[in-house]
């Protein structure tokens, strides 16, 4: 069976082919051993039974242990347990070799299915959109599949129905649970022309919705994508695992000979010490500890992915369990990234004209606040003035031509920087900043014109967010291209502890790096604007980057909601699988240091190491699927 196969399995665990088999094997040297102590059959027939039930239960697990060592040159665990049933089997131990065979394989299997299970969680997201739609053809509703909807088609979602793909609404008003996406189950009010995602369950009102992307390229898709490619990501303990296994395994097997030849050369009981050998392959197999990440991980990813937060790899889950700092973007993170323009102070001219030239200073800016004094303007009719030659000042503001002369409009700094005196403003200017609100300035090389003041508003939990991680230990500092006054005025609100203000995109890199030196970072922006400072931290997570294809891709880790409680919420999820992973880890430490020297000692039989190795990873795996609850 390919691991393709396996991963994309969806049937019962009975059905499950490792498992399948496994329980064939015991169903034939079950009966087989019980019949034979009862004096129902004799030792021929018993014998006969185990040698049909051992290539049957070994069947997958067999083939995966040669075809390591054949491609890969790697003596992987199921070698060992090639060796020590073909050991078994040499020693005439047959009951031994079924029993082995049955609980290795019944293991094997388990561990399989879990790992396909867990991979299969995540697709069953997809279960939740519909597999049919509404489309809207020549003002009628036509049935069709959800797979043959293409960008620019319309299709109609009634009250209580489920959205096939993502799409922005042209008609109607509604709210809408986008959980699948999000993880987030308040339901959220929208309207024409806010996007929609997939699988969103619609509430009261008919919508009639534009579709922006097709079925296999949705945002759920994209969520289940990225889930299964993190799932592959290896963390580096896991990756140091896997390194530690392909020379231990070896070293066992190696150990294992060198009994063998002890018995045959020694002249020491030589029947006692190939049982010995035997005992010790299957004693110092590391199952439950090679198993103790990778089960842990996954179950932690795709926990995470369920509740709306990507995690892009084993490294970043393991990262969030040693976060100690945790660095905020100022606008659009720990606030709403919607400011609205609250001042107007014209030093020279008429209000109209300054706020028709700021506005075509501002109109091709993406920036929040460039986009409040555009919405600001339009609110009164204004027209913005016509620009030529307009550039982005990057982290002070924009510049452009305005009937041939050069216009300004950005931080005081930007205009201190020019030469330009800012004495009749100082006082003004100290003012506004100490409301907390961003002060831009507008001008030419020659002086001021005007001076515009914004206010963004804080996340309506934030403080709260802030309280719950100072309580895990975490320290928060501020990093942000305002004003000092203004963002000392915002961290003293919410209760940062640190705050960098006046940082250019440079800057913030420059202030990661120090934050480094104290221990892993974790950096939480927009994922666009923040992108060098996000890709510098141990960690970088994207906010609310649902249906953002850029915002996903920057970061590390993306919440698809615009919640900042999903951050604390990926910090117990990296908390909870680092702990699991060491507790199983140690638990496996602990199995190995018991059963090694019982085993060379001869105190326990290849029947009792058998029982032990394998219960113990079924609990390593059992323990493992706790990474991913809450």
């Amino acid at each position: 069976m390919s691991s393709s196969d396996k991963d994309e399995y969806t049937g019962s665990w009975w059905g499950f082919p490792p498992l399948r088999n496994a329980l064939i094997a015991g169903a034939l040297a079950l009966p087989a051993f019980i019949l034979a102590r009862a004096g129902l059959i004799d030792v021929t027939v018993e014998t006969w039974l185990y040698w049909v039930a051992i290539p049957v239960g070994a069947w997958y697990w067999a083939q995966e242990g040669v075809e390591a060592l054949l491609k890969e040159r790697e003596v992987g665990i199921s070698m060992l347990m090639i060796a020590a049933t073909t050991g078994s089997g040499i020693l005439g131990l047959w009951e031994e070799a079924a029993a082995l065979v049955v609980l290795y394989g019944a293991a094997e299997g388990i561990e399989e299915f879990t790992f396909a299970r867990t991979r299969t969680a995540i697709r069953a997201l997809l279960d939740l959109a519909p597999k049919e739609a509404r489309l809207l053809r020549d003002g009628t509703e036509v049935m069709v599949p959800a797979g043959e909807l293409r960008p620019g088609d319309r299709f109609m979602v009634r009250p209580g129905e489920a959205l096939p793909t993502d799409g922005v609404i042209t008609e109607g008003e509604s709210s809408l649970n986008e959980s699948p996406v999000t993880g987030e189950s308040v339901p959220v009010d929208k309207g024409p022309g806010e996007q929609v995602f997939a699988a969103s369950l619609n509430g009261q009102g008919a919508l009639t919705i534009e579709v922006t992307a097709a079925f296999e390229d949705n945002t759920l898709s994209r969520i289940i994508h990225l889930v299964e490619e993190a799932q592959d990501q290896k963390g580096h303990a896991q990756q140091w695992m896997e390194r530690f296994g392909r020379r231990y395994s070896p070293a066992v097997l190696g150990t294992s000979l060198i009994m063998v030849l002890i018995a045959m050369f020694g002249g020491v009981g030589a029947d006692g010490w190939y049982e010995r050998a035997v005992v010790l392959l299957v004693a110092a197999a590391p199952c439950a500890l090679i198993i103790s990440l990778p089960i842990a991980m996954a179950a932690g990813i795709a926990g995470a992915g369920r509740r709306g937060i990507l995690i892009k790899g084993g490294a970043h889950l393991e990262h969030l369990g040693v976060i100690r700092t945790i660095a905020f973007d100022k606008t659009g993170t720990l606030t709403h990234g919607r400011p609205r323009v609250t001042d107007v102070r014209v030093l020279q001219g008429d209000e109209d004209v300054l706020l028709q030239q700021v506005a075509g200073l501002e109109q091709y800016s993406e920036h929040p606040l460039a986009r409040a004094i555009v919405k600001y303007v339009q609110e009164k009719n204004i027209t913005p003035a016509v620009t030529t030659d307009f550039s982005a000042l990057i982290g002070a503001g924009t510049r452009a031509a305005i009937n041939e002369t050069t216009w300004y409009i950005g931080k005081p700094d930007l205009f201190r920087d020019m030469g330009v005196s800012l004495d009749t403003v100082e006082s003004d200017l100290a003012n506004l900043q100490d409301q907390g609100k961003t002060v831009v300035l507008a001008g030419t090389a020659d002086g001021l014109h005007g001076m515009i003041a914004v206010r963004d508003t804080l996340r309506d939990d934030v403080a709260d967010v802030i309280r719950d991680l100072h309580a895990l230990g975490i320290r928060t500092v501020m990093l942000t291209g305002d004003n000092a006054r203004t963002a000392q005025r915002v961290a003293d609100s919410i209760g940062i502890d640190d705050v960098r203000a006046g940082l250019k995109p440079d800057d913030k890199v420059t202030a990661i790096e120090e934050l480094l030196q104290q221990g892993p970072v974790l950096m939480v922006g927009d994922g666009v604007n923040d992108a060098p400072a996000l890709a510098m931290a141990t960690c970088g997570v994207a906010m609310g980057a649902a249906g953002t294809d850029a915002a996903i891709e920057a970061a590390d880790i993306a919440l698809m909601a615009d919640d900042l409680g999903k951050l604390e919420e990926a910090v117990h999820l990296g908390r909870k699988a680092r702990k699991v992973s060491l507790q199983n880890i140690v638990f496996a430490l602990i199995v190995l240091a018991v059963l090694i020297p019982a085993g060379v000692g001869g105190f326990i039989s290849i029947a009792m190491a058998v029982l032990v190795h394998e219960a113990s990873e079924l609990l390593a795996v059992a323990n493992g699927l706790r990474a991913g609850r809450a």
